[in-house]
């Protein structure tokens, strides 16, 4: 298998700005929190800031996905070996999402975190009014992934859409054999634009994060975060339990890993969700962080695009928790059976509104539109501390992209593990300022990190 000795790379001359760099968003974040409980409406004015540092990484993710994913597919020779990537990890975020269920189902039978509360007319107002126009059914849904055109897979935002129209590209230049190879080098000239483009958007990051943080805060206040308390706490603990616990030992037995150390190495990229409220936001550095640490560019092109849509662990363990608490409150606490009904409905809606803007609630209040109705205007009790929710939601989807990616390479033989200890003891550290280990223009330390199934796939 491999047999490569990795020569441990020198830091990057400008590691330390970045490492500044990422001190000035934990102040940033300070600074945010501590604006929103002294002058909230000021606050939340300053949301559009937040909004437009997310957006900025956003347009970002598109092209760095459709590189990642033609040149993984573009390099291997069996596109067997592709499909049973896709086919994996389908069936592992499946699983796993069910796995989320159950836990936040478990738990909120123990906590009964809405018994007490009561839901006047105004609740009720604000909790219709957050169905979403935007959701989609699963047909539909099925149906978007198909982009109106090559060019509008890229302009439309749509993280499937320009997973379908890579894959397409990845097998055409696959079949294309020598003859694709002047393009392959084309794009992977423009995936090292596209990261480099993303390291200068980053040092925006502090402003971003102050006016997220300020924004959220101020929204929220003191007293909403009071009165539900004990449901956001219930959230958190069951997302630790489920990252450290499930996650955790799956990790360690699977590939051998310790999770902390794992995240010690995302460690950033937690932050920069944290700050924003975003997994999103962290996509493209997930992308570039995990093909540094030794898994291969198929495996890591198809799992996590691919994860950002079905392995929603965070959003399935809030709609667990929140649809009985919201049942809880308005006094119709619903049977065991009603509520695995409720839930197998909502996994399959979760899907249908991927990529809606604030996806975990409109996703929540789509899901009891169709299928409890009577539930919908209880809504409205939770709307005030989502925001800080959807910060357990997007850390425990980012969690369970990271490790879904490093079990799926390891089940696939697609992850080079001397390669994957080097990077976690800090020895082949990664380079922030271009986020590629050929920021020179040098393809030797892509090729010395081949990945031991790739290899066995070049004899092929």
């Amino acid at each position: 298998m491999a047999s490569t000795t990795h020569t441990a790379p020198s830091a990057p001359a400008k590691r330390d700005r970045t490492h500044y760099l990422y001190i000035a968003v934990i102040v940033a974040v300070a600074l945010g929190i501590a604006v929103g409980l002294i002058a909230p409406d000021f606050a939340v004015e300053l949301k559009p800031i937040g909004t437009g540092f997310v957006n900025l990484i956003k347009m970002m993710i598109s092209p760095i996905i459709f590189c990642t994913i033609v040149l993984g597919i573009g390099s291997v020779r069996k596109a067997a070996k592709v499909g049973a990537v896709g086919g994996i990890a389908l069936v592992y975020f499946l699983i796993m999402s069910l796995v989320a269920l159950a836990i936040g189902l478990v738990v909120g039978n123990i906590v009964e975190p809405g018994t007490g509360l009561a839901v006047t007319d105004a609740i009720k107002e604000t909790g219709q009014a957050q169905v979403s126009a935007e959701a989609k059914d699963t047909t539909e849904f099925l149906l978007g992934i198909i982009p109106t055109t090559i060019v509008s897979a890229f302009t439309g935002g749509e993280v499937l859409q320009t997973l379908l129209v890579a894959l397409l590209a990845g097998f055409a230049l696959q079949a294309m054999g020598d003859s694709g190879q002047p393009i392959l080098r084309g794009i992977e000239h423009i995936q090292r634009l596209v990261f480099r483009i993303l390291a200068m958007v980053m040092w925006a990051a502090p402003i971003g994060a102050f006016g997220a943080i300020a924004a959220v805060t101020g929204s929220a206040g003191l007293d909403a975060l009071k009165s539900l308390a004990v449901l956001m706490i219930g959230f958190y603990i069951t997302c630790f339990l489920f990252v450290f616990i499930v996650l955790g030992a799956l990790l360690k037995i699977v590939a051998g890993l310790n999770i902390f150390t794992l995240f010690k190495y995302l460690g950033r990229e937690f932050l920069l969700i944290l700050s924003t409220s975003s997994s999103e936001s962290a996509l493209p550095r997930l992308i570039a962080k995990m093909e540094h640490l030794g898994v291969s560019k198929p495996v890591v092109g198809i799992t996590v695009p691919t994860g950002y849509s079905f392995n929603l662990d965070g959003t399935m363990i809030y709609m667990t928790m929140a649809s009985l608490f919201i049942a809880d409150a308005m006094g119709t606490p619903m049977a065991i059976g009603e509520q695995i009904a409720l839930l197998l409905f909502l996994l399959v809606a979760s899907k249908g509104a991927a990529g809606v803007t604030g996806a975990g609630l409109a996703t929540l209040a789509g899901g009891l539109q169709s299928h409890k109705p009577a539930l919908v205007d209880g809504i409205g009790l939770i709307v005030g501390i989502d925001r800080f929710m959807s910060e357990a939601r997007a850390l425990t989807n980012f969690a369970g992209n990271a490790v879904a990616t490093v079990l799926i390479g390891t089940w696939t033989k697609e992850i080079d593990k001397e390669r994957v200890n080097q990077v976690l003891a800090g020895q082949a550290p990664f380079d922030e300022a271009t986020l590629l280990d050929d920021g020179h223009g040098s393809a030797a330390p892509a090729a010395a990190a081949e990945p031991e199934g790739e290899k066995e796939l070049a004899k092929a």
